[in-house]
């Protein structure tokens, strides 16, 4: 007897790169710009959707999907911020795949929502492999985490539109080479935008947020 060979992976991402499109195309119809964050836990994901809702909820409505393994600790915090919001727990999963994500998109009022923000499982190897159907990725470094994530993660990095370098804050208390971090990460990915800031004194935070009011606005205009 022939044996047939099945290759899981490839027949698990052609699965989502479909479902991705859908989620792509019926973000595309409502025109909401939508942003996949990821980053290792502890990052700063959160506190920067957080900030983000503070300074753009008068120009912008904004909705958000929390992804974790357990708990709904962060989208609680983001529904106090009076913000439509959808909890998925993977349960030990190390990532979202667009097939949850299309499951939270039935559960959003995609009609009053201009900006969408993802917020993946902490990991910084599993959620690169999974398109979602988003407008552009979004990856959080902090300083503490050393700057050497690059050279560990570097599909991460190339994979990538935007780097936020968060917590500069700590660099006078840290052995952080920033000058070394922009090199690999530019090095990896020549088209990235670099945003250092911190989420804690608000440095830098104009900076990136100009950067997502332009982008969300010319989806939404059309």
């Amino acid at each position: 007897m022939s044996v047939k060979i099945i290759t899981i992976g490839e027949e698990v991402f052609g699965a989502n790169e479909a479902k991705a499109a859908e989620n792509k195309a019926l973000l595309d119809e409502h025109r909401i710009f939508t942003v996949n964050v990821l980053s290792s836990p502890g990052a700063g994901k959160t506190s920067t959707i957080s900030t983000a809702i503070d300074s753009l909820k008068g120009r912008f409505r904004i909705g958000v999907i929390e992804g974790d393994v357990a708990s709904a600790v962060d989208a609680e915090k983001i529904a106090a911020l009076g913000m439509p919001v959808v909890q998925i727990n993977t349960q030990g999963g190390c990532h979202l795949d667009a097939g949850m994500v299309r499951t939270a998109l039935d559960s959003l009022p995609l009609d009053e929502v201009d900006i969408l923000f993802i917020e993946n499982v902490g990991n910084l190897i599993c959620p690169n492999s999974f398109n979602l159907g988003e407008d552009t990725r979004i990856l959080i470094a902090s300083t503490p985490e050393g700057d050497d994530k690059p050279y560990k993660y570097p599909a991460m990095f190339t994979d990538t539109d935007v780097v936020l370098l968060n917590k500069i804050d700590l660099l006078p208390y840290l052995n952080f080479d920033a000058g070394a971090f922009r090199q690999v990460v530019t090095g990896l990915n020549p088209d990235v935008t670099i945003f250092p800031y911190s989420c804690t004194t608000g440095e830098g935070t104009e900076a990136w947020l100009g950067w997502l009011a332009k982008a969300a606005a010319a989806k939404k205009d059309g």
